[in-house]
């Protein structure tokens, strides 16, 4: 008889020490424990929340942003790495699955960073990564794009573990590559970002993305998103002396639980520093894809047919046994999604 996972979930709203790899990942195991003592089996973090959000690209020029662009090279890292060590033994500690955004450092070149979310299971094991598909907007300055060998979901005693991270939430593709992989968990990770368009409210447009992917999936939607501290603002004073007024605005972050039904489970958080917490009963994703599963009964795969290209993307391939980087070590192949027979 099928019987589906029931969890607590934890999403966590905070701000990084910014720039400061290995502070920020004892406060990210800190609050992994935090959370664990209050019940929870899954724990998500923001966006790049190792070391932090390039807030210097969206208030100045590139040519003046370039220094800063630098000092978060030099404060990325690697995954596996030992900023990750120090998350993925909070997780063992406390068998917590844990989602974490990071800024990840190539390890073939020092111009490239990834915006990366890391997986990691209650054993500590590093289950896989997902690299941010598409940097958006101001985001090209700093990040290179993913592809899609980290496109994949997760198999866990807490049900198929999936994410994307911030704007690429609204990738129509993307989410559908998850679903139909079976995803049933979603995790989408995001920045505060108070520099949006005036009439751009950003809490508003995470919550939309959210609801948007759980009604469409009927599947559970846990956002964590990252808050503007008065560190991150005094730093980016020194880069234009109207940085506070343009960081301190409000509704520019939402963290929260969304059902398959659309709607929150349990209260959200607007712009403070906290952590979420959600009781997850994944039978409630049964009854509402009777309604539309639209990686089942409630599509036509005779018509539509996506194909996803997982071979890694690496400046170069090497002959066997001539020692392959690491990235290039990892899965190659095309994955049908769904329907598909090869």
């Amino acid at each position: 008889m099928l019987k589906l996972p029931r969890f607590r979930a934890a999403a966590v709203q905070a701000s990084p020490v910014y720039l400061n790899a290995s502070a920020t990942a004892d406060k990210a195991a800190s609050l992994v424990r935090e959370a664990a003592a209050n019940g929870a089996r899954l724990v998500a973090f923001p966006e790049v929340f190792v070391p932090g959000y390039p807030y210097w690209n969206w208030i100045t020029d590139p040519v003046t942003g370039s220094a800063w662009f630098e000092k978060l090279v030099k404060a990325s890292v690697l995954v596996p790495g030992p900023e990750i060590d120090i998350v993925r033994k909070a997780a063992r500690d406390t068998a917590c699955y844990v989602v974490l955004g990071v800024n990840e450092r190539s390890p073939v070149s020092l111009g490239a960073i990834y915006n990366t979310l890391v997986f990691i299971g209650p054993d500590g094991t590093l289950l896989g990564k997902h690299r941010k598909l598409v940097p958006t907007w101001a985001e090209k300055l700093t990040w290179t794009g993913g592809d899609g060998s980290s496109l994949r979901v997760y198999e866990s005693e807490i049900g198929r573990l999936g994410g994307l991270a911030c704007g690429e939430n609204t990738n129509t593709l993307a989410r559908f590559a998850l679903l139909g992989q079976g995803e049933l968990v979603h995790i989408a990770s995001y920045i505060s970002l108070p520099v949006a368009p005036p009439d751009y409210d950003m809490a508003e447009a995470i919550k939309l993305r959210a609801i948007a992917h759980s009604f469409e999936g009927k599947i559970f939607t846990i956002v964590s998103c990252s808050t503007v501290s008065e560190e991150i603002i005094a730093a980016m004073q020194t880069v234009v002396p109207d940085a506070r007024a343009r960081l301190q605005r409000k509704s520019s972050a939402f963290s929260g639980v969304i059902g398959p039904d659309g709607r929150l489970v349990g209260e959200p958080l607007i712009d403070d520093e906290g952590i979420v917490y959600a009781d997850i009963d994944l039978e409630r994703c049964i009854q509402p894809k009777q309604m539309h599963d639209i990686v089942g009964h409630y599509n036509r795969f005779d018509i539509f047919d996506l194909r996803v290209n997982r071979r890694p993307q690496t400046p170069l391939g090497l002959g066997e046994g001539e020692g392959m980087a690491a990235d290039e070590a990892e899965q190659t192949n095309f994955a049908s999604i769904p329907g598909r027979t090869e």
